[in-house]
């Protein structure tokens, strides 16, 4: 199960002993050799100029902040060269001329077990296997920011390692402000991302805020260090895949989806887990990526497992795979509109259709037109961001356009929950139906929210942090173990299918060879299955079965951490899906219950001033105040959300925050009486 393009992570490098001494340097004294840039790895799209001249000089100011006077004259002029070239500052002078990468916990030299858990997840999100842009500190959505610059990299690792169990370190967008007196039950790391004054939560403060290094979008699980590469997202599009096609196109509870067509967008990072998720469920599809660069590495890592740059020769390959019912994935090297053009024109019948383009960030390297090429692409942006802008809106056009062609012959589209539908309004294409909605349905809306997250169910996740790939075996054990006898224990017919598509993941997931990076796992859970899987991992790490520490966390895509109208609370329909409370106070809760670090987004997914969302992260390490840590915490995760979608009237939420108050009797949830629609109708006849 070890990564297959590099030597065991068990195995300490002269770099690894080189960047753990740097670690405990922090900052340098003397300044470091310049390592330039790292020409094998994929780098981000240089940001367009938004800086006045006095901008400028205070984003330099800020910068130097950091580093004593002596090396201001040095450093000054270079730091203006890289927000003059790249658009940001990212201190290239001080990234360790080295692979980072998650070491085994104990190669972590820190006084506290838990600092080492988050040093071993920030490493995690750096590895130029698992992140997009690792030079520039990006490691999905591309601009999803572990850091702003690598000062505060060196500055945060620092911080961690000397840090003690009475200590919490405070993090604003990147920024360690510094460590805090507190007590081992308060979180060792409290993180913010981008909290904006609400007026001034806009793009191009964004922009403008983020050049001056002051702060930064951290995506969902960038900035909060709980990113597990492409396996963060490939069970839940496995998950959407199989309910869309037993939705729409009568597919058996247990069958497959062989000789059915997907066709969808994205091979960069979390997009890059659809060409897995397709061939395990057993469809037929092609992912066109704009970035050859992306794409050839999702080739090489296997997560998808063919590529083509001739747009007939991806369809014609997709179409035999279909005609003999055989899963697989085709990554076209492409314009994702050029390939739905061409579909239209070939007449070609696709079931089902979705995009995950970055549209989060649609100017900035999110989204590609479809008149220019990708290298065109990358200057147009900066040097004509205006003209660049327009011909994004004109493809968007083209996009919906050949969409609502392929719709109308059959296929079921929906919106990934990367902004298509909102940014192609705002484009003016023809995405609204005669009454203002949307044509299509975000995939909250008509299929995670009602049969996931209303009873409970997210993306629970796991990583062992002893590195061993045996350790991950053993946790798949017992999660299998546990859900099956949950499933034995489930009368309710809904829950048992859920439970039903975890038991089958877990028990094939080493199989699919999911691992990128760290030794990590995710399955869909409700309450009582975070709860005892976790509580299970800690008795197996007690009695030696497992060998180290387990990390818990979970995407902030879940039940409880994001309030998100257009994506995780789509299907919130008594007008509070405009509102944040529950996000905010699931950070808040998760940090008086126990997570060893919590932190609070604004941006992630649909993009900046779009969401609020929130995550945490939490070592187990075999003891009663793990158990006791994690019990409480893990119930408060998820059924905050479930009991804010029972006060929303969803009745999937009602029937699973009643069991939760059976369940514990500590329990007593607000719960809504019905209305009748009849009174509703009478009292507003003649208005």
């Amino acid at each position: 199960m070890n990564n297959p393009q590099r030597p065991s992570i068990l195995r300490t490098s002269m770099d690894d002993v080189q960047r753990i001494a740097m670690i405990h340097q922090g900052i340098p004294t003397e300044l470091p050799n310049h390592p330039g840039l790292d020409l094998s790895l994929d780098h981000a799209p240089v940001r367009k100029q938004v800086l006045s001249l006095n901008e400028e000089k205070l984003a330099i100011e800020n910068a130097l902040r950091y580093f004593p006077e002596i090396h201001h004259n040095i450093l000054g002029p270079e730091f203006l060269e890289e927000l003059r070239t790249y658009g940001r500052i990212y201190m290239f002078r001080f990234r360790p001329d080295c692979v980072i990468r998650a070491l085994p916990i104990d190669q972590y030299q820190a006084n506290s077990l838990q600092a080492a858990g988050i040093m071993l997840m920030i490493d995690n999100n750096l590895d130029p296997l698992v992140a997009q842009f690792p030079n520039e500190l990006i490691t999905y959505g591309g601009n999803g920011a572990v850091f702003q610059n690598w000062a505060q990299y060196l500055l945060v690792m620092n911080y961690l390692s000397k840090m003690t169990e009475e200590q919490t370190l405070v993090i604003y967008s990147g920024h360690p402000l510094g460590l805090f007196p507190s007590d081992k039950n308060a979180p060792r790391v409290v993180v913010t991302n981008g909290m904006m004054i609400p007026n001034y939560s806009t793009v191009d403060h964004y922009e403008r805020l983020n050049a001056m290094g002051v702060t930064q979008y951290g995506q969902m699980t960038a900035g909060s260090y709980m990113y597990i590469g492409p396996q963060g997202i490939v069970h839940g599009t496995t998950i959407t895949l199989m309910n869309a096609a037993r939705m729409k196109f009568g597919v058996p509870v247990n069958g497959d989806l062989g000789g059915l067509c997907f066709v969808t967008s994205g091979l960069g990072g979390m997009s890059g887990a659809q060409a897995k998720a397709a061939v395990i469920a057993g469809v037929s599809c092609i992912v066109a990526e704009s970035n050859a660069i992306a794409a050839r590495k999702r080739h090489s890592q296997g997560w998808v497992e063919q590529i083509s740059e001739d747009v007939d020769e991806a369809i014609d390959l997709m179409l035999e795979s279909a005609k003999n019912k055989v899963g697989t994935s085709i990554g076209y090297i492409g314009n994702i509109v050029e390939l739905w053009e061409r579909l239209v024109e070939r007449d070609v019948m696709v079931h089902l259709g979705s995009d995950q383009t970055s549209l989060h960030n649609p100017y900035q390297g999110g989204y590609y037109p479809a008149n220019l090429s990708f290298d065109e692409s990358q200057v147009m942006m900066h040097t004509e961001p205006d003209k660049f802008a327009l011909e994004v809106k004109s493809t968007l056009k083209r996009h919906v356009s050949a969409v609502n062609s392929m719709v109308e012959k059959g296929m079921f589209f929906w919106d990934y929950g990367n902004a298509f539908l909102l940014e192609a309004g705002r484009a003016e294409a023809d995405i609204f139906d005669n009454d203002g909605n949307y044509k299509y349905p975000s995939y909250v809306e008509d299929i995670m929210g009602p049969l996931c997250f209303d009873r409970g169910f997210g993306p629970f996740r796991w990583v062992c942090s002893s590195g061993l790939a045996e350790d991950l075996r053993m946790t798949d054990k017992i999660a299998f173990e546990t859900l099956t006898q949950l499933y034995q224990s489930t009368s309710d017919e809904d829950v048992k299918q859920q439970i039903r598509d975890n038991i089958k993941w877990i028990d094939e997931a080493e199989s699919h060879n999911l691992v990128v990076g760290s030794q990590a796992r995710i399955l869909y859970a409700d309450e009582r299955g975070r709860n005892a899987i976790a509580t299970r991992f800690n008795e197996a790490i007690a009695d030696g079965r497992i060998s180290g520490p387990v990390i818990l966390g979970r995407d902030h895509h879940d039940v409880s951490g994001t309030d998100s109208p257009y994506r995780e609370t789509a299907n919130i329909r008594d007008g509070s899906k405009w509102t944040a409370d529950m996000a905010v106070q699931n950070f808040v809760g998760d940090a008086i219950r126990g997570a060893t670090w919590v932190s609070l987004h604004n941006g992630g997914g649909v993009g900046w001033g779009e969401v609020m969302n929130g995550g945490f992260g939490m070592v187990i390490d075999g003891s009663m105040d793990s158990k006791r840590r994690l019990q409480s915490m893990l119930h408060w995760d998820v059924n905050n959300g479930v009991a804010r979608r029972a006060w929303a009237r969803n009745a999937g939420a009602i029937s699973s925050i009643k069991e939760a108050m059976e369940d514990n009797k500590s329990l007593n949830v607000t719960l809504p009486n019905s209305v009748n629609r009849d009174l509703l109708e009478d009292l507003f006849k003649g208005d």
